[in-house]
This record gives structure tokens, sequence and C-alpha cells, in this order.
């Protein structure tokens, strides 16, 4: 929960996630606006929601500034981490790998938590639209190898070689 929202707008917000592929993409995002709509004027988890929103629609354009103002005005907790992540998603797609890059590797440096090995995928991603494949490889394999029920080790250490071929 955050300042503004109660647990019954969450709620609402997550069930309409949940009804998205039921929903033609126009109704979703009109429905998203009247919910968002409901919290104060500017508030971050509204332009996220918004952001989302355009965004699942195929509409990363207008989704963009949604999520700058979201994160410009302090959204908080694990959106603010997803809103960095589906920003720059959304940037590489709009042919602006660099522009992504730099807000996933400030990502990595920032904090870490359960959303590390997202940033690290879109990252991996991104730096392949970057032509940096050998790095994009070796983030890829470092995050996967903590998930291995086997050969945890040997995967880091390859992906540590990938990156430092010397």
């Amino acid at each position: 929960m955050t300042p503004n929202t109660t647990p019954e707008w969450e709620q609402r917000c997550a069930a309409l996630w949940d009804a998205f592929d039921d929903l033609k993409a126009s109704r979703f995002r009109s429905r998203m606006a009247e919910l968002t709509g409901e919290l104060p004027t500017g508030h971050p988890v509204a332009a996220y929601e918004l952001a989302s929103a355009h965004d699942a629609t195929d509409l990363g354009e207008e989704a963009v500034p949604l999520y700058r103002r979201a994160l410009d005005t302090g959204l908080p907790g694990d959106r603010r981490r997803q809103a960095v992540v589906q920003l720059a998603s959304t940037l590489r797609v709009l042919g602006q790998p660099e522009a992504a890059a730099d807000l996933l590797l400030t990502e990595r440096a920032h904090t870490s938590d359960h959303l590390d090995d997202a940033v690290t995928a879109f990252l991996a991603l991104t730096l392949i639209d970057l032509g940096r494949e050998r790095e994009a490889a070796a983030l890829a394999l470092g995050a996967l190898a903590p998930h291995l029920p086997a050969y945890r080790v040997s995967v880091a250490r390859y992906a540590d070689a990938v990156m430092d071929p010397a």
C-alpha cells in the first residue's frame, strides 16, 4: 500500500490487471484512467498505473512521460523499481537503448532486492541491442547461476570468464 491508496483500491487495481486479457485495449485504458482518477492529482501511483496500462496496450510513446512523472514524484517500493524496468524496456523498444542501459545500470547500483534478476534480464536485452552480446550473455548466465539445481559455481565462473576471456 502507498500513501493515499487503500487496500480496497489496491485490490480493485489488481483485479483490473487480472482482467487485462478479457478487455479491449481501449476499454482497459479507460477503466485504468477511471481508477487512477480516484487518487489525488499528481499521485505517483496514478502515473505509474496509467503508464503501465499504456505500455501494456502497445502505446509505449505515451507511457514514457507517465513513467518519468511517476518516478519524479516519488513512486515508492516495488512499483518504483518496476517503473524503472518498464521505462527502460519501453525506451529500448522505441530505439533508445543507450537511455535504457543508463537507467538499468543506475538501478543495479542503486539497490538490490527480489527484482534484481528482472533488472539484469532487461539490461542483457538492452546490451544486445547495443552490440554488446558477450556482456549480455555473461549477465544472463550470472543471473541464472544461483537458480540452477546443480553447477551453480561452475556457471557463475564461466559467466565471469565470458566477461573477461583473458
